[in-house]
C-alpha cells in the first residue's frame, strides 16, 4: 500500500489552527485524509481515546454504526489495536475468526477488509480505522503509521497550545472584568460611607468572607443593584 502526495498535503494541513479548528475537526480530517488518500481505502474512522473519554469520527455514517457496534460487543479490531497498542490487520473480514460478531456487522455495511492503526500522542492514544469494500487491499501499514503519528501529533498539540492561550486570555479577561466591577462596588461604597479606597476593599473583602462569596461576585452584585435603585447609571 502507497501512500500518495494528496494524503500527505492533507495530513499536514491538519496542522494548521485557525479559529474554528478542533479536536473534532481534526478526527474528521483524518478520517476524510485516509479515505481519499490510501489507495483501496473507501473510508475511516478516528477516536480520539483522552482519560476514558472518548471521540468519535468517521468519513462515512455506516462506520460510526459498526464502530458503536464494535463498542457494544467489547471485541473487534479496533478494540485489540486499543489495548495491544499494535496495528491490527483484517486482509477478509469472512475469513478471520477472531471476531464473528463483529464480522457479520462489518459484511453487512459493505466492509471486507480493515487496518487499524493506534497512535499515541502525549497522554491520548488516536485509533485510526481504515475500511475497503475488497479484501486485501491492506498491505503496508508501517509507512502510513510513520506518517500518521508525525503529523497527528502536531495536528493535536497545535490544537493543544492554541486553547491553553485561549484559556489564559480567557481568565485574563475575566480577571480585568473582576477588577473593574471590584472598582465600582468600592466607588458606592466610598460614596456612602466618605471611606478611603482601601477601606471600601477591606468593607467588601470582610463580607465577603462573612458570607463566603468570591469578592468580585459580591462586588458585582453590589453593582447591579446600585444600577437598578438608579435607572442603570454607573457610580
Amino acid at each position: 500500500m502507497e501512500t500518495t502526495s494528496i494524503l500527505a498535503r492533507d495530513l499536514a494541513a491538519l496542522g494548521r489552527v485557525t479559529e474554528g479548528t478542533s479536536c473534532e475537526s481534526v478526527l474528521r480530517g483524518i478520517t476524510e485524509a485516509v479515505a481519499h488518500g490510501v489507495p483501496g481505502c473507501a473510508g475511516g474512522t478516528a477516536e480520539l481515546w483522552m482519560e476514558e473519554r472518548v471521540l468519535l469520527a468517521a468519513s462515512h455514517s455506516e462506520l460510526i454504526a459498526l464502530t458503536d457496534r464494535e463498542r457494544d460487543l467489547r471485541e473487534g479490531p479496533s478494540r485489540e489495536a486499543l489495548s495491544s497498542g499494535r496495528q491490527v490487520a483484517v486482509p477478509d473480514v469472512m475469513r478471520d475468526p477472531r471476531w464473528p460478531r463483529y464480522a457479520a456487522t462489518a459484511v453487512r455495511h459493505g466492509v471486507r477488509s480493515v487496518l487499524v492503526l493506534p497512535i499515541e500522542v502525549d497522554h491520548a492514544v488516536v485509533i485510526v480505522g481504515l475500511y475497503g469494500v475488497r479484501p486485501g487491499v491492506f498491505t503496508d501499514g508501517e509507512s502510513l503509521m510513520g506518517l500518521l503519528r508525525e503529523q497527528i501529533t502536531v495536528a493535536l498539540a497545535n490544537i493543544w497550545e492554541y486553547d491553553d492561550v485561549l484559556t489564559g486570555a480567557a481568565q485574563m479577561q475575566e480577571a480585568l472584568a473582576g477588577r473593574s466591577v471590584i472598582d465600582q462596588a468600592k466607588g458606592i461604597i466610598m460614596s456612602k460611607s466618605g471611606c478611603s479606597a482601601e477601606a471600601a476593599f477591606e468593607e467588601l473583602r470582610r463580607v465577603s468572607q462573612h458570607h463566603q462569596v468570591k469578592v468580585a461576585d459580591l462586588a458585582r452584585l453590589l453593582v447591579t443593584e446600585h444600577q437598578q435603585k438608579h435607572g442603570g447609571a454607573t457610580p
